[in-house]
């Protein structure tokens, strides 16, 4: 499975589950859904954090955070 760690900048994908369950009430309060198109928009120079594309807005997570969170690659 792939998470949104594994995008690649301008690749697109949607949310499929969350691997923690702390982390999933925030991401999911944030318009974070399951089902929800996510785009990695940039990654800092030093490779964290991580900016994405959700919902029309910008959201940064850190890199471990954004490993537990499965995607579906966007067709």
């Amino acid at each position: 499975m792939k998470t949104i760690a594994d995008l690649k900048i301008g690749e697109k994908a949607f949310v499929k589950e969350f691997q923690q369950v702390d982390l999933s009430l925030k991401l999911l309060e944030m318009g974070c859904l399951p089902g929800s198109e996510v785009m990695l928009d940039f990654i800092a120079p030093l490779g964290d954090p991580l900016g994405i594309q959700v919902n029309g807005y910008c959201l940064a997570m850190r890199k471990e955070e954004a490993a537990t969170v499965l995607v579906e690659e966007s067709i």
